[in-house]
């Protein structure tokens, strides 16, 4: 199985593409988690919000690769603590479906992703800033992924 991280924004702080590269590599090749980055539309005092974020959402969807389980990252998400994402990850393991994991910008994800999606996760009730998003869900998958194989880091 594949997780494709498909995020808005690039050009991300280096401390933001080194916490999620660490994490990120120590997964193995049969959980990979790969990241397409959609480039954010520019936010101008007089620019129309909606257009971007339906732009940025089209961009989005059309990187989805085919066969994937869509998963929308949204506040209003299903929350799971870490042994039910593990269970989570382990059932989608099983299954063999690619994963496409969705982050928004800015002001979160477009509409139309919102209802592409097969699937709705919240990583906290907190509004988390979208690069940070990138570092707390790759750890989290390798957390999740540790539990399922037994290994020290959880503990």
């Amino acid at each position: 199985m594949q997780i494709h991280l498909i995020a808005v924004g690039d050009r991300m702080p280096a401390w933001v593409e080194a916490g999620y590269g660490e994490y990120a590599k120590r997964l193995p090749r049969e959980c990979r988690l790969s990241l397409r980055e959609i480039p954010a539309g520019k936010r101008t005092k007089g620019a129309d919000l909606k257009r971007l974020i339906e732009q940025e959402g089209a961009r989005q969807l059309a990187a989805i690769p085919g066969g994937c389980r869509v998963v929308a990252l949204d506040r209003t998400g299903r929350q799971m603590d870490t042994e039910q994402l593990a269970a989570e990850l382990k059932k989608r393991l099983a299954g063999g479906q690619d994963l496409a994991l969705l982050v928004g910008g800015p002001e979160g994800l477009a509409p139309a992703c919102l209802q592409r999606a097969d699937d709705k996760w919240s990583l906290s009730l907190l509004t988390l800033a979208h690069p940070v998003v990138r570092v707390v869900l790759a750890e989290q998958l390798y957390r999740a992924w540790s539990i399922i194989n037994n290994l020290p880091y959880h503990r």
